[in-house]
């Protein structure tokens, strides 16, 4: 028989599963559970030592390749080529470490969540142990400020309440009870009889069971889908590694070429071998590795500066790829306090910028918020003052102060002398206080039981019976305020001559007068609206998932524009878009407007965008039918850890970059999951921060937005140094391979090298800082499957490499007229000071280098006469000139190479203005009539 969850279980039925009694466990019982089921304590992951992170930073294609290269080079006695190959290698390797050294904290900080002590009954005693010490069917003692130290099916409450927003998102402490509940797959959100451990006490005081300890506890299974989560590759990392293969196979089969050449020209064997490596040489783009590990840390600079914290390089880049953002809505979204947003007295309902006290009602109405309120005042370490209490309340002392009611002082005009605190069955509370001269009774509570205790309402400074009519209009503005996800509280009271001596609510709460209602939401963070339009403008779509209700959820995605506004009338309840178990649509419709309308969401392109789903309804589909509908939902509400982590890898599964992000215990597991989870620094738990590969230092989601904007150019700016560094070493290839097939001997290693380490290196790297161009955040995504040659990239490389390689051998030639060396020397300057111009021309694939600006670029600039600086001195220097077996050249034979040179230029620019032209001719070609282009 299967076992029955606890929630819905009885007192009894739990104490006699677990083996507990009134008077707690036995110390006997105690030793045998220790004994059967451990510590309650977390499992810690086994952590990569020092060396396993440097080994790993040696996993690429391209650093393989280039460590065999080295090995050949010491073989061949070239030590001083080997040396400089193994010099990148190591620089790569020891910036990986460096930016990736911070080893995973998420189980730590698990741990770190939990109570060192907790009070426990045991053999008929209180006692305070270690929360490690504890074992199923211990009698837990809870008070408010505790935090949980094991999962717990309660079995008192005295109005306890208790903080879960970080496991399972919701906004606002939860009232727990201890009868049994009916459905046996509530969500953990709807589990009012459990406490969860990491959550904290609130408000009130209870006692409860302990049904789960360590990793059986659902804070533990998170820490077991860290666990089972296995990191994912970017599509950097994907795109370098196939560009590691296309460069090894195209290595190995051009130089098998050269040496079979070779040998048909009756050449020696050894010399072909060295001519086939030096090839090889030619072809590898040493510094590119390098070059991709500078650039992404430079944007790590860069949106560090902007709150924006990058915890991994390839975070940068996949950013920049980024097509689905999965947001969590409490605190990421929306500020994580409660504000108050609408005041209704009879007959009308203000907002909260515009109430102002006009009456006696008014007065009223701030009194009962600021007297009938627990919030206390309290002061940080560094003196700041803040409000400690229930969200709800403190929202409504925060408002009051707006207004110049100040709880301190109306508590020292009308202290508090007695009360009947607030039960979560009756849904009450009520204050007594002296009030001109008389004492009055504050109520506050549920709107529905509130009024119906009311026999008299507050209309400005007169007093008036509550009949029917009167009733129905108060229900009716609750209802209107809670069908726009706001939390409704009703204040009332009631006046007396003498405090009753022993209140209770079926003496004192009866016959109120009716003041008001007060409408409550957690509202959005104020740039947030910008950020989601930002998104739409770029291609990206934001997703909201959380552990609030639906009408809340839906009603702060409509405000912040990720889901479209209702027509007046409609309700978010009467709407539902997405697919059943069976995959065909079902409930209602939305249009673009917002009204419902009847169709499928397979007939209506815009029914991505509305549909609104629970954690329940996506229990019910399985994951092939979900991974092919998982385009119809923007909004999830209700949801559980496992739903979120369910919802980024059905978009993963789609093909689609997807970005999470998330402050909560309940996010880890996703943020992990997803391509690249986005923890927040100020509100974000140590767990969804150890996870992240960024965390935003401002917790402002329209940081995201910043850094996806980075992301973008920086992809950007590698793509322009890998055009730059590949078309640089076709043009050394070609040299090298016509010089192979007609016997002349032009260039040595050590010049390969060297132009590849410096005179490339130094350009390439000025180009990963290259500004944004325009309209970056208007484009799509950059599709992740998209080669890196795509765009007219691959082109550009082989006609641009072709160039460098003719006028390489032209400088040859002309140097030959004076001597074999001359020619050499000048084909070693030529090849070098060509790339240093032609950097010049990658700053954009089909813009003139004249429309983006010459001088913008000042690194590339500074680049460029470094560079070239180095490379005359290699050339000028005694000594120097030796050691690379080149020779002094003359005046005019400068001018020639530099002509030689910059002749790059003007080829280039002539290339792009025929690519503009097919660019505009396609666009007309494809443009409606009349549209102007």
């Amino acid at each position: 028989m299967e076992k029955k969850p606890f929630h819905v279980c009885t007192v009894e039925e739990t104490m006699e599963m677990t083996g507990s009694t009134k008077e707690g466990l036995s110390m006997a019982s105690v030793a045998s559970k220790r004994q059967q089921f451990g510590a309650n304590k977390l499992e810690e992951g086994k952590k990569k030592t020092l060396l396993m992170r440097l080994l790993e930073q040696f996993a690429s294609v391209m650093i393989i390749i280039l460590v065999v290269a080295a090995v050949i080079s010491i073989f061949m006695g070239e030590v001083a080529d080997a040396s400089i190959i193994l010099g990148v290698v190591i620089l790569n390797a020891v910036m990986g470490v460096m930016q990736e050294a911070r080893a995973e904290k998420a189980l730590d900080a698990l741990k770190k969540m939990s109570a060192p002590f907790v009070r426990v009954k045991r053999d008929g005693q209180t006692e305070e142990i270690k929360t490690e010490d504890l074992v199923p069917g211990d009698y837990v003692l809870l008070d408010a400020g505790d935090i949980v130290p094991a999962d717990l099916r309660l079995i008192e409450s005295a109005s306890m309440k208790v903080e879960e927003a970080a496991l399972t998102g919701e906004s606002v402490p939860v009232d727990k009870k201890t009868l049994p509940l009916e459905k046996v797959d509530a969500v953990l959100g709807d589990r009012t009889n459990m406490a969860y451990a990491s959550c904290s006490v609130t408000y009130g005081r209870g006692a409860g069971i302990v049904v789960a300890i360590g990793m059986n506890t659902e804070v533990g299974k998170i820490a077991g889908h860290l666990a089972e989560t296995g990191s994912t590759t970017t599509p950097l990392q994907r795109k370098l590694a196939e560009l590691g293969k296309v460069l090894t196979f195209g290595i190995l089969a051009l130089a098998a070429v050269i040496f079979a050449v070779g040998l048909l020209n009756k050449r020696e064997v050894f010399e072909m071998f060295l001519t086939a490596v030096s090839l090889a040489v030619a072809a590898i783009p040493e510094g590119l590795p390098a070059v991709v590990t500078i650039v992404l840390a430079l944007g790590v600079q860069k949106m560090a500066k902007k709150n924006a914290i990058i915890r991994k390089l390839s975070a940068v880049e996949t950013l920049g790829s980024t097509q689905i953002i999965c947001s969590d809505k409490t605190g990421t979204l929306t500020q994580n306090k409660m504000t108050v947003k609408k005041i209704y007295l009879l007959g009308e309902l203000h907002t909260a910028e515009d109430f102002t006290v006009t009456g006696d009602d008014g007065a009223l109405m701030l009194d009962g918020m600021v007297l009938c309120n627990d919030s206390r005042a309290t002061k940080d370490e560094n003196g700041v003052a803040s409000w400690l209490g229930d969200p709800t309340e403190t929202a409504l002392v925060v408002f009051a102060a707006d207004k110049a009611v100040y709880k301190t002082e109306r508590e020292k005009l009308h202290g508090r002398v007695s009360e009947i605190p607030f039960d979560s069955d009756r849904k009450l509370m009520t204050t007594f206080h002296p009030y001109k001269g008389k004492f009055i009774a504050m109520t506050k509570g549920a709107p529905d039981e509130l009024i119906a205790l009311c026999t008299e309402v507050q209309a400005g400074n007169a007093v008036h019976p509550a009949d029917e009519t009167v009733k129905k209009k108060i229900l009716g503005a609750n209802q209107e305020m809670a069908k726009n996800a706001l939390r409704v509280l009703a204040v009332a009271y009631k006046f007396y001559d003498r405090v009753p001596d022993e209140p209770t609510p079926e003496a004192c709460e009866q016959t109120l007068c009716f003041v008001g209602l007060v409408g409550m939401i957690d509202p959005p963070r104020p740039e947030v609206v910008l950020a989601v339009q930002t998104c739409h403008a770029a291609g990206i779509r934001p997703i909201m998932i959380t552990g609030d209700h639906r009408d809340t959820a839906a009603a702060i995605a409509r405000e912040i524009g990720i889901l479209p506004p209702l027509e007046k009338g409609a309700s978010d309840a009467e709407i539902s878009v997405g697919a059943d178990a069976k995959g065909t649509t079902k409930s209602t419709n939305v249009s673009a407007s917002g009204k419902a309308t009847g169709n499928t969401a397979a007939s209506t392109p815009q029914a991505y965008k509305t549909g609104i789903i629970t954690g329940a309804e996506l229990s019910e589909i399985p994951d092939d039918i979900f991974e092919r509908t998982v385009a119809d939902y923007s909004v999830y509400a209700r949801v559980s850890p496992e739903h979120k982590v369910r919802i980024v890898k059905a978009w993963k599964k789609t093909g689609k970059v997807v970005a999470m992000t998330g402050d909560g215990v309940n996010d880890a597991p996703a943020l992990k999951a997803s391509d690249i989870g986005v923890g927040m620094g100020i509100t974000g738990t140590e767990v969804s921060k150890g996870v992240s590969d960024m965390v935003l230092s401002d917790d402002n989601f329209a940081t995201i937005v910043v850094a996806v904007e980075e992301g973008r150019k920086v992809y950007g700016n590698i793509q322009k140094a890998i055009q730059f560094l590949l078309s640089s070493n076709l043009g050394e290839v070609v040299t090298l391979f016509l010089a192979t097939l007609f016997n002349w001997r032009i260039l040595f290693p050590i010049h390969i090298l060297w132009v590849n380490l410096v005179t490339d290196t130094l350009p390439a790297l000025a180009l990963g800082t290259e500004p944004s161009h325009r309209g970056v955040m208007e484009q799509a995504p950059r599709d992740p499957k998209e080669s890196f040659f795509a765009g007219g990239v691959g082109g550009s490389i082989l006609y641009q490499g072709l160039i460098e390689g003719l006028l390489t051998l032209l400088a040859f030639f002309v140097g030959k007229t004076w001597s074999a060396e001359t020619g050499t020397t000048m084909a070693f300057a030529a090849l070098a000071l060509i790339q240093l111009a032609h950097s010049m021309n990658a700053r954009s694939a089909t813009e003139s280098i004249f429309t983006i600006g010459v001088l913008k670029n000042k690194k590339l600039l500074w680049a460029i006469l470094i560079a070239a600086l180095l490379q005359v001195s290699v050339i000028a220097i005694p000594g120097l000139n030796t050691i690379f077996r080149v020779v002094h050249l003359s005046i005019l034979q400068w001018l020639i190479v530099t002509g030689i040179s910059i002749a790059i230029i003007p080829i280039v620019e002539t290339v792009k203005v025929f690519l503009r032209l097919r660019v505009k001719a396609k666009a007309k070609t494809h443009a409606r009539p009349g549209v102007e282009i």
